[in-house]
């Protein structure tokens, strides 16, 4: 019987869910990427910040190991991988904040994180579900705050262009590959969007983004 549920595991299918961590550090240059997107947010001791797709909470513990002091959450909507996440943090002894939870509908009130990420996460959702979690994102934001991105991009060279015909043709990676994901955060009331990294790996090219929500006036949302 097939299953009814409205996301997609993080890798796709859910037997293969346990062998998450495996798959990605072997195939993606996981920890430089993840570095490189909590060193752009500069956290502070007195800093929220939430994990969007967390999975494994990879890069979650790996924002409250750089600030201990931090409050750091991590939500999924797949409990397998929230079951793996939990079981990581309390190997490790972190005290972050995991939960149960849809990117559409977060479940925290307006203006209460001073940064939000979103690693290799937007890719899984559909182009409305796209435009409502940075919707979401912006609303859950302080002004001044701000969304770090790591995901799927236009290609930058040849090699990464031919891995790109293939690879917009999976889950939903085309509006990524075609470079639209600045456009959606800027349409999301995001100002300045900017482009912070680009690696090329072997499903093709990751774009780094950093997006902030404004302050005053100009960042509310009509």
């Amino acid at each position: 019987m097939k299953q009814n549920r409205d996301y997609i595991p993080a890798l796709h299918f859910d037997w293969l869910t346990p062998w998450y961590d495996l798959f990605i550090g072997r195939l993606y240059p996981e920890a430089r990427l993840k570095q490189s997107l909590i060193d752009q947010a500069d956290i502070q001791l007195s800093h929220k910040v939430l994990d969007i797709g967390c999975g494994t909470a990879t890069l979650t513990l790996r924002i409250k190991q750089t600030q201990p002091a931090a409050q750091v959450y991590g939500l999924d909507v797949d409990t397998k991988i929230l079951d793996i996440a939990r079981n990581k943090a309390r190997q490790t002894g972190a005290d972050i904040i995991l939960d149960l939870g849809t990117a559409t509908r977060l479940p925290y009130p307006d203006q209460s994180f001073n940064h939000v990420f979103a690693s290799l996460m937007l890719h899984h959702l559909v182009r409305e579900d796209k435009q409502r979690m940075l919707g979401e994102a912006f609303r859950i934001l302080k002004p001044d705050g701000e969304l770090h991105v790591a995901d799927f991009g236009a290609p930058h060279n040849r090699r990464m262009f031919l891995i790109s015909l293939v690879i917009r043709w999976l889950e939903e990676t085309s509006d990524a590959i075609h470079g639209l994901l600045p456009k959606f955060m800027e349409e999301a009331g995001f100002n300045p969007v900017e482009e912070t990294a680009c690696y090329a790996t072997i499903f093709g090219t990751i774009r780094l983004y950093r997006a902030r929500r404004p302050s005053g006036k100009a960042g509310e949302l009509s």
